[in-house]
């Protein structure tokens, strides 16, 4: 017979054999890891479409804030045209149609261009340095509104038509101020979708990764579930362990487009101190997102957390079904 060499040291000291535990098992260790390449990959991600769907929000706030200053500042002014006629004098009816305004209820300021003025407004289509002198050019006054009284525009209107029939028209902007309406409502409801576009990307994103690690972790599964361990338990380890990297990927994306916004702030007070700052202002306002902005934001970085959350549980739940 061969000769048998010493019992292991379970047996040696209690009589009978141990299983050897593997050392990377710790009392506290969590059941599912959360420090990975996979979970810093999906963190990332969340990250980069957090910080896309923020600056979706941030510039749809930017066009509508804009586009209501736009709104206010056209709707508190409206013009008045005299179209010259061969048989009058047009200087008598710019200041009888000045007169009528400024006597009019609710109007708060009126301001008559000159010929020279209203010269100068043609250059951008006919350009400078022509002799308009033989051009029938109408002149111009605008109007500022008071807030009270409140101005009666159709009055207005009718007495400026009763008085210089086919000569002087009154403008009010409507046109202007429903086009302008249209183009923000428009270009705000192109951003939620956009921002709902990224959201179900994160979703679909969150599905792939709590398969692969379900898949993964199929044994611990497994485990669980002879020692007695039940669905929702499983799903709520799972649930934890994806909300916690998708909070992570929303705070860095939520942070990195509050960074952007204010820089792009800074960057645009400096331009509006050169030569085409009149231009930008008028295009883009004063580039504030303003505390309505900043509250997307944080709200996108909040909900790309918590779809994860809710997704990956959803997931899991499917999973052992």
């Amino acid at each position: 017979m061969g000769e048998v060499g010493p019992p292991p040291r379970s047996v040696a000291a209690h009589g009978a054999t141990e299983p050897a535990l593997p050392l990377t098992l710790r009392r506290n260790a969590p059941l599912v890891p959360t420090d990975s390449a996979a979970s810093r990959a999906l963190a990332a991600v969340i990250a980069i479409l957090t910080f896309l769907a923020a600056l979706c929000a941030g510039a749809a706030e930017i066009v509508a804030s804009s586009a209501d200053q736009w709104q206010g500042t056209v709707a508190q002014e409206v013009t008045i045209q005299i179209r010259p006629s061969p048989a009058r004098d047009i200087e008598a009816d710019v200041g009888r149609a000045a007169a009528m305004a400024r006597a009019a209820p609710g109007i708060a300021a009126a301001r008559v261009f000159t010929k020279q003025e209203a010269e100068r407004l043609l250059e951008p289509w006919l350009g400078s340095g022509l002799d308009l002198t033989d051009l029938p050019v109408p002149r111009l006054i605008t109007l500022k509104l008071g807030r009270s009284p409140e101005p009666d525009l159709k009055a207005l209107r009718a007495s400026l038509t009763e008085a210089l029939p086919g000569i002087a028209s009154l403008d009010d902007h409507a046109l202007w101020l429903q086009r302008l309406s249209t183009m923000a409502n428009t270009f705000v409801g192109i951003g939620v979708g956009i921002v709902a576009l990224v959201l179900v990307a994160t979703g679909l994103a969150v599905v792939f990764a709590t398969r692969g690690a379900m898949a993964g972790n199929r044994e611990v599964v497994e485990v669980l579930h002879f020692v007695g361990a039940d669905d929702d338990f499983i799903a709520r380890a799972f649930q934890r362990r994806f909300f916690r990297l998708g909070l992570r990927g929303g705070v860095i994306g939520a942070s990195l487009a509050l960074a952007a916004f204010a820089l792009a702030g800074i960057v645009a007070r400096n331009w509006r101190s050169g030569p085409a700052g009149d231009e930008i202002e008028a295009l883009f306002g004063t580039f504030q997102v303003g505390w309505r902005g900043y509250a997307s934001v944080i709200l996108i970085g909040v909900i790309a957390s918590v779809v994860t959350g809710i997704v990956s549980r959803l997931t899991v739940r499917r999973f052992l079904a």
